[in-house]
């Protein structure tokens, strides 16, 4: 039987040295198990019958890019919109924006104003810098921030400092 981990690849010293990057493009292309990842990631929010009226947060926020993907499915899987976290400069202003730290960069990353109920997502939390980033920043832009899922965390990589955000994982890496 097919598992999750098994359509994932490391390719490594990518995006530079000494980062080994989880290529999930397999997964993805697999229609099948991709759409089983997109149910089962859904299956892992507590309580989503308390989002609001109709059972599903207002909104899924996907980070730029490939949280993108995982959002939009999410959303069309379980109902509610999608709202982009973006680099600064990728959306029309007004925007809200945060500077933060990863592990091989200082970035921004900028998010419409609004409200309402979310689910902060992304495919990969390895030092958290950008999904901290993103709590603070949905947080200013006026939304409740009810949960936070990604398909892949890497346990093994050290959290920045101060890093307190609950986060679901499908699969983890230690």
């Amino acid at each position: 039987m097919l598992k999750f981990k098994d359509l994932i690849t490391e390719v490594p010293d990518f995006p530079i040295d000494g980062v080994n990057f989880k290529d999930i493009s397999p997964l993805l292309a697999n229609e099948e198990m991709f759409g089983d990842a997109i149910a089962e990631m859904g299956g892992l929010l507590d309580n989503i019958l308390l989002y609001n009226k109709r059972g599903v947060p207002d909104y899924w926020i996907g980070i730029d890019a490939r949280g993108f993907i995982f959002a939009s499915a999410l959303s069309i899987y379980f109902g509610g919109g999608v709202v982009m976290c973006r680099k600064k400069g990728k959306l029309p202003p007004p925007t809200i924006d945060e500077v933060y730290d990863t592990e091989y960069s200082r970035d921004w990353v900028s998010i419409k104003e609004g409200s309402g109920t979310t689910i902060i997502v992304d495919d990969v939390l390895a030092t958290g810098g950008t999904l901290k980033a993103v709590n603070s920043l949905t947080k200013k832009a006026g939304y409740n921030v009810i949960d936070n899922l990604v398909l892949i965390d890497l346990l093994y990589v050290p959290r920045v400092k101060d890093f307190n955000v609950k986060v679901k994982s499908l699969i983890s890496y230690e």
